[in-house]
């Protein structure tokens, strides 16, 4: 088996060469990740010394791209796993014991012996270590002592799900360490949920986590939360002409907690009307009929936030069969389609206690002008502030890059790729 030295070596010489591309598409981007991984072996020699048999892994964020604001009234989300990810080089150890120490960060230690739900941890990536070990020891699956460095180009706070990737990171790990690679994409992305649910404290869903751990486009439905339909979505991303960009628009999330969780609330409180709890179990053809009551009890609003739900709901399956179909243009016009429902219907494009600051509005703006019909473009994620997402034909790219860091300060546009890879060994 290798040790580390040996390890450092195949990479500088070039040994990891097709793996490396396999993960990240291209020559060039291969090339910059030996450095990297080069420099993280580094960072666990230090920390863990000499050690034989390391194993280098890894786990993409994740970008939604279909189904703003449809998950948690039970709908439909279109997302893709992206060439920005979080990476490990790990080794096991025959201590009982996980240490993970992430760039940046202090040291997380579990002992395995103990995997009950820590509340002072809550809320730090120690509970993620504990809750990913935990949930494959409730499924039956083997778990074992192991050290990490990790790193992440995931970024925090970007809308691109870095915890979701650190979450899957450490699944891959467990998976290929102690499990023969045998665990599906699916479980561990249903583990990590569970490592952030219960042990972390953050009631999230599940579509950071299956988009990272299984790559690619996919499809979810959670007309049934408990049990999901995952659907892999085959489209050659690459060879279709156009760049991703996810624009930091720099706008503040401070205090934008109750703006966000009024759109679900605003939505139950339609279905409510109807005896039900999520839009999805409504009528749509029966909420039309009842737009002047909704409108009475619960105001404009609501009844324009369901619209949404309803229209882009339906658009996920639309979107999903032009890229089955191949045909982007199709899909760019729904992905426009979609933006403006949720500027005009959904209303996440910027807070009402700020109407002078509307930073994702002005991206979208500027996005608009730059691409005039031949791109698209849409609010990512949660919306307020923060990220908009374009696809932007790769002739048009370096002026598209240049109008919107010109505005919002270089480095603010990020040129990503869909990575066809989730969770992996490298």
């Amino acid at each position: 088996m290798p040790n580390l030295y040996e390890t450092i070596e195949e990479l500088q010489n070039g040994g990891f060469a097709e793996r490396l591309k396999k993960v990240y598409l291209t020559e060039s981007e291969a090339k910059k990740q030996t450095e990297r991984y080069i420099s993280l072996a580094k960072d666990f020699e230090e920390i863990f010394g000499n050690r034989e048999n390391i194993r280098f892994f890894s786990a993409p964020g994740r970008t939604e791209v279909g189904g703003n604001h449809t998950d948690h009234n039970h709908g439909r989300v279109l997302a893709a796993g992206i060439n920005l990810d979080a990476v490990a080089v790990a080794a096991k150890n025959d201590e009982n014991i996980v240490r993970v120490k992430s760039r940046g960060y202090k040291m997380d230690t579990v002992d395995l012996s103990d995997l009950s739900v820590v509340d002072e941890d809550m809320g730090h990536s120690n509970a993620l270590v504990r809750g990913m070990c935990d949930g494959f020891r409730k499924r039956g699956y083997k778990i074992g002592g192991f050290d990490a460095c990790t790193v992440s180009s995931v970024l925090s706070g970007s809308g691109l799900s870095s915890s979701a990737a650190f979450e899957v990171l450490l699944g891959t790990c467990l998976n290929y360490l102690y499990n023969d690679g045998k665990v599906d994409a699916v479980t561990i992305a249903q583990i990590a949920q569970y490592a952030e649910n219960v042990h972390f404290g953050k009631p999230c869903g599940l579509m950071d986590q299956m988009a990272s751990s299984v790559g690619g486009f996919i499809t979810i439905d959670f007309a049934d939360p408990e049990n999901p339909v995952i659907g892999k979505v085959d489209f050659d991303f690459a060879a279709c002409g156009h760049a991703l960009c996810i624009v930091d628009t720099k706008g503040n999330h401070a205090d934008l907690t109750d703006e966000y969780a009024a759109i679900r609330t605003e939505m139950e409180s339609v279905a409510s009307h109807f005896g039900k709890k999520v839009l999805r179990d409504t009528d749509e053809a029966e909420f039309y009929k009842n737009i002047p009551a909704i409108r009475e009890k619960f105001g404009d609003r609501a009844v324009l936030r369901a619209i949404h739900f309803f229209c882009d709901n339906a658009r996920v399956v639309s979107e999903v069969e032009a890229l089955k179909n191949g045909n982007f243009d199709e899909f760019k016009r729904l992905i426009c389609e979609s933006g403006a429902s949720s500027y005009m219907y959904n209303q996440n494009v910027y807070s009402v206690k700020k109407p002078a600051e509307q930073p994702v509005a002005l991206g979208l703006a500027i996005s608009e002008q730059v691409l005039k019909g031949k791109g698209a473009y849409r609010v990512h994620g949660g919306g307020f502030a923060g990220t908009i997402q374009a696809f932007v034909p790769n002739e048009m790219l370096d002026t598209y890059k240049n109008a919107v860091e010109a505005v919002f300060g270089e480095g603010s546009c990020y040129v990503l790729l869909i990575r066809p890879l989730g969770g992996t060994e490298v």
